[in-house]
């Protein structure tokens, strides 16, 4: 058989014979083909797989953040990132006021995008939703506290808002100017500490000391309401000067109710309200009221205010009120301070020592000291 040429199966069945014209057409014509390339000298192969480039060049793409110049005039809507608080708007409320973020938007300012189209802003978000708020109405709520308000003046200032500046300034000035009449008085808890405290402070200190629990004998039927008008006192008291003198409580000392002034890191005088009662078969604590007597020592020290007690005029006023009047107490005063006698102070009993005769009505009641 000669190359090139075609074999033609033949199927037979029985005694006939027959050839598949279709297939033979086939045949013939793959092998025409065939013999045709080989007499041109052609040979047709499958192309071979490229291999890749050990280095492939990168193709051309953006960073995940590109700036630019050209501002945000062209779109509608604005995707904000504001240190990770996200925050969608539009150009127009961006552009209600002559801000920061306008200039932003018109390409005055250059503009930081990331890949996903957020416009990046490196500040802290936590005011963020206010200064747009402020954009949008025109007007916005303030923080309460003194700390939050301030930052949100800071935002303000670095966005360029002067109404907001304006609207922070002004209310801060308002809450300034705001009387609060309360006031915040301490309560002793040790000796070393009501000494520090007193040394420490440039006021006048009025100190009292109220301890109900140290008593040994019964109470007097009006002992409990004059103990009651002491604390009342001193409340209304700490109120009136409030700011200019400091009011402490002694709940732990050994005086049931015991008034003590100070000025100049020194007791300047003191008023017991205090007293035992002597009856026939037992003892029994009174406690006074003396108000007026209280409340002369509480204006005495107020010439130590701001350091007013220099001097020898100071010292000779504060002297001169400083003798009781007959009737309402014992005045004592204490020597042994520096400057001949400058340091006494004077101590005020209220009927310390009294005793009762009770043997009949009418019999004359003894004091004795």
């Amino acid at each position: 058989m000669m190359e090139g040429e075609a074999v033609v199966e033949c199927v037979t069945d029985d005694n006939h014979s027959s050839v598949r014209p279709d297939s033979t057409l086939e045949v013939f014509d793959c092998v025409s083909q065939m013999s045709a390339e080989a007499s041109s000298g052609r040979v047709v192969s499958e192309p071979s797989p490229v291999p890749p480039s050990p280095n492939p060049s990168p193709s051309p793409s953006h960073g995940p953040e590109q700036k630019i110049g050209g501002g945000l005039a062209g779109s509608k809507y604005v995707k904000l990132n504001v240190g990770g608080s996200l925050h969608y708007t539009t150009v127009q409320t961006l552009s209600k006021e002559d801000n920061l973020l306008r200039s932003m938007c018109d390409g005055s300012t250059e503009v930081t995008i990331d890949s996903e189209g957020w416009v990046v802003l490196d500040r802290c978000g936590r005011h963020f939703p206010l200064v747009l708020n402020f954009l949008r109405d025109g007007t916005v709520p303030l923080p309460e506290t003194q700390r939050e308000l301030e930052e949100v003046l800071n935002e303000a200032q670095y966005y360029r808002l002067q109404g907001l500046i304006q609207h922070c300034l002004s209310t801060l000035q308002k809450r300034s100017e705001v009387y609060e009449g309360g006031c915040h008085i301490p309560m002793i808890t040790s000796a070393k500490e009501e000494q520090r405290m007193i040394s420490t402070c440039r006021k006048p200190v009025v100190k009292l000391q109220n301890n109900r629990g140290n008593n040994k004998y019964s109470y007097t039927s009006n002992s409990d309401d004059n103990l009651l008008k002491n604390i009342e006192l001193f409340d209304k008291l700490g109120l009136r000067f409030n700011g200019r003198v400091l009011f402490i409580k002694d709940v732990l000392g050994d005086e049931i109710c015991c008034w003590s002034f100070y000025g100049d890191g020194r007791k300047i005088a003191e008023v017991c309200c205090t007293s035992i009662v002597y009856a026939t078969e037992k003892k029994q604590t009174k406690v006074e009221f003396p108000e007026a007597r209280i409340f002369e020592e509480t204006l005495n020290i107020l010439i130590y205010e701001n350091g007013r007690s220099s001097g020898h005029g100071g010292m000779a006023l504060l002297e001169s009120g400083g003798v009781s009047s007959p009737g309402v107490g014992q005045s004592e005063e204490d020597g042994g301070g520096v400057g001949g006698g400058d340091r006494r102070v004077r101590r005020i009993h209220v009927r310390r020592h009294i005793m009762h005769d009770e043997r009949g009505h009418g019999q004359q009641t003894v004091y004795k000291d």
